[in-house]
This record gives C-alpha cells, sequence and structure tokens, in this order.
C-alpha cells in the first residue's frame, strides 16, 4: 500500500467512525445507488448544481446522473418505505459526483437527514449540533458557524404587495445575488425583462387565462420541435415564457419597499441583535413576520440549550445556500484558517463549508408526498474536514 492509499484508508475509516455514531444516535445508515434518474436533480437543485451535474442517457431516452448529492435520494427511499410520513432519520456515507473544473469530480461525504419532526425549531438546533460533533471528530471543536433563515426573506416578499409573478421570482432568486440585484432593479423601474424578438407575444399574453395561454405555449413550442432546454421540459419552459408576461405586465416598485427589501437583507451579526433589529424593521414598516420571528427567537433557544455559544455564531438575514429545495434556516460551518490542502492531494486547495445543510420543507411533495413533510439536514465534506484536523 503506497502513502496515498494509506492516507485514504484513514480516512475512510474516521469516516466510518462518524456515521457509526449518527446511526447511534438514531440515524440508520443508508446507500442510495450511485447512478440515479436525473429528473428529480433537474427539477430540485438549482442552477449551480445542474450546471455541475454528471449526465448519461440510456438506450430508451432516459436521463440519468452520477448523484450530486445524497438528500433527494435519502428522501425518495424514505417516502418509498413503510415509514414515509412518520419521524425518521438516516445518515450516509459515500462518493457524490460534480464537476468542479480542475477539482476532483468525486467528493466522499457523510450527512445525516431528518424526516417527519414537528418540533422544528429543536430539530434544527440537533442538525447544527451534530453538524458541529462532525467537525469536532476530526480535530475542530470550535469552527466558525453561520446560520440564516430563507423563510424569513420569503415571509418579508409574501407580505408585500407585489404581483405574484414577482413574489415568485423574488424568493428564487434569494441565493443568486446578482439576479435579485437585477430583479429589483426592473421592478423600481417598472421595466419588463422580455426580450424584444418577443414582446408582442409577451404583450398578447399578458392578462389572459393562465391555463389557456399555457397550452398555446405548448403546442407552438411541440410544434417548433423542442422538447427540453438545459434539463427544462416543454411545461416548464412555457412556465417560465409566462412569468415573463406576467412580470412585464408588472407595476414599478415603490422606492420605500426596495428600501426595506434592501434593509432586511444587509441586517448581519449575532442573532440576539439580528433577531431586535428584524422586530424593529417590521414593525415600522407594518409587515405581519412575528410567525417567522418567532421560530427565529425559538431556534436559537435551542441551539443554547445545546451548548452552543450563541455569541459566536454568525447570522446574516441575506445567507443563503446554492440549493434551490431550502425552504427556511441554512447553516454552514467553516475552518476559522480558510483554505485547506487536500489530504490525497496536498498540490490541491479546497475552499467552502465543511460541513452544511438546512431545513427543506416543500422538497418531499415535490416528490410525490400527499402533503407537506419537514426535513432537514446536512452534508459534511470528508476530505476537507480531515485537512483541517491534519492542520492541527
Amino acid at each position: 500500500m503506497n502513502r496515498a492509499e494509506a492516507t485514504g484508508s484513514i480516512l475512510d475509516a474516521r469516516a466510518d467512525a462518524l456515521v457509526a455514531a449518527y446511526g447511534r444516535a438514531g440515524y440508520a445508515r443508508v446507500t442510495p445507488a450511485v447512478l440515479q434518474p436525473a429528473e428529480a436533480f433537474l427539477d430540485l437543485s438549482g442552477e449551480d448544481i445542474r450546471a455541475r451535474m454528471y449526465l448519461t442517457t440510456d438506450a430508451a431516452g432516459n436521463d440519468f446522473c452520477l448523484r450530486p448529492d445524497f438528500t433527494i435520494p435519502v428522501a425518495q427511499a424514505y417516502l418509498a418505505s413503510p415509514v414515509s410520513g412518520t419521524p425518521q432519520g438516516f445518515s450516509y456515507l459515500g462518493p457524490v459526483f460534480r464537476d468542479r473544473g480542475d477539482g476532483a469530480g468525486e467528493i466522499l461525504q457523510a450527512g445525516v437527514e431528518s424526516f417527519g419532526r414537528s418540533d422544528i425549531a429543536a430539530a434544527d438546533a440537533e442538525m447544527l449540533t451534530l453538524g458541529i460533533e462532525a467537525t469536532a471528530h476530526f480535530g475542530l471543536p470550535t469552527p466558525d458557524i453561520h446560520i440564516g433563515d430563507v423563510g424569513l426573506f420569503a415571509a418579508l416578499i409574501e407580505a408585500l404587495d407585489l404581483a405574484p409573478a414577482w413574489k415568485r421570482r423574488l424568493k428564487k432568486d434569494f441565493n443568486r445575488k446578482s439576479n435579485l440585484t437585477q430583479d429589483l432593479d426592473r421592478l423600481t423601474l417598472g421595466v419588463s425583462n422580455g426580450g424584444a424578438d418577443y414582446q408582442g407575444v409577451l404583450a398578447a399574453l399578458a392578462g389572459s387565462d393562465p391555463k389557456a395561454a399555457h397550452a398555446l405555449v405548448t403546442d407552438l413550442l411541440s410544434i417548433a420541435g423542442i422538447t427540453t432546454v438545459g434539463g427544462r421540459s416543454v411545461g416548464e419552459i412555457a412556465d417560465r415564457f409566462l412569468e415573463q408576461s406576467a412580470l412585464g405586465a408588472s407595476a414599478a416598485l415603490p422606492k420605500a419597499t426596495r428600501a426595506l427589501i434592501e434593509n432586511f437583507l444587509a441586517i448581519a451579526g449575532q442573532p440576539d441583535d439580528c433577531l431586535a433589529q428584524l422586530r424593529k424593521l417590521a414593525g415600522g414598516a407594518g409587515i405581519a413576520l412575528s410567525p417567522a420571528l418567532d421560530l427565529l427567537e425559538t431556534r436559537i433557544g435551542f441551539l443554547a440549550a445545546r451548548g452552543i455559544d450563541v455569541g459566536r455564531v454568525a447570522f446574516a438575514s441575506a445567507f443563503g445556500r446554492g440549493m434551490d429545495y431550502y425552504s427556511g434556516f441554512v447553516f454552514e460551518l467553516h475552518d476559522p484558517a480558510g483554505r485547506n490542502p487536500s489530504p490525497r492531494n496536498p498540490s490541491a486547495s479546497m475552499s467552502g463549508p465543511l460541513v452544511a445543510g438546512g431545513r427543506y420543507d416543500g422538497m418531499l411533495q415535490r416528490l410525490g408526498a400527499k402533503q407537506t413533510i419537514p426535513a432537514v439536514g446536512f452534508s459534511a465534506w470528508i476530505e476537507r474536514l480531515a485537512a483541517c484536523g491534519a492542520r492541527r
């Protein structure tokens, strides 16, 4: 066995020990197949992951991919099991596959997914605690902790007097800040973002019956021989086209409303201080955010009860993650020292979170569940964790 193989063997053993601990904590280990149907990942993951997936097609024309993450296949396995709908926890360990340019396309991850728990704030705090246990397992007991809450921004946007299409767009672009800024620019100026080539079609569709308009656009695309574009079906392309019509028909956003959104996104610091600022902002604007803010306050309390020094936690109302399916609490744990060399390839460097995750309550219903099932989890990048431990 050469040095690289020995390093890998030790690394895998430490990762196995971590997941075994999760098993003892009640998170049963599962191993989803490496080759997965691509549809769910293309629909739910978001543009960042879609652009980096390894895709293939079988002889029948079905699209498959090397799994780019574990969350979706673990959720699908849970839904297909006899315990679907009941509180259950699962853990996993194995490679995920993403095109990272100069970096390795195979990434070893461990993680936990929790389904069906109604004690939302307590489950969120447990995920963060288990994530910190992962960094401690590899020699980093005090990582930098960054948290946010996608649900807070969604609640703010829902409370504003905006067209439904704009509400959907703003919430969707929360994780893409350059897109969000462009959205706000268009709204403030009252400018349509439809292209000149189809501006007349968009104008004709504006205000028409949604079902009839969707059927018309779908028929036109089919006649043109268009089946998929960038992983999107004809129906999804039609939805996007019709959304352009609705966005272009919207009135301009008052500058005071834009300022409210930007002031909300600027709040960052210790969680308790941010909570006070958010309550003041909502009260001053007459915006009803109490349920979302109460959940944040309860979550902070559970974090403290689990022994996490809340004063060391960095909260930001603008903090989100690249996956479109996140709907609430999100977090990342980082190495305070920054970038880390790969233990298997010392010449390579790896930046990014050591552990990251969050809440995705809407995903299981989109995967076929008959009702909303609470869900929260996280993934740990094993090689990054090992590199941190090696430096200490």
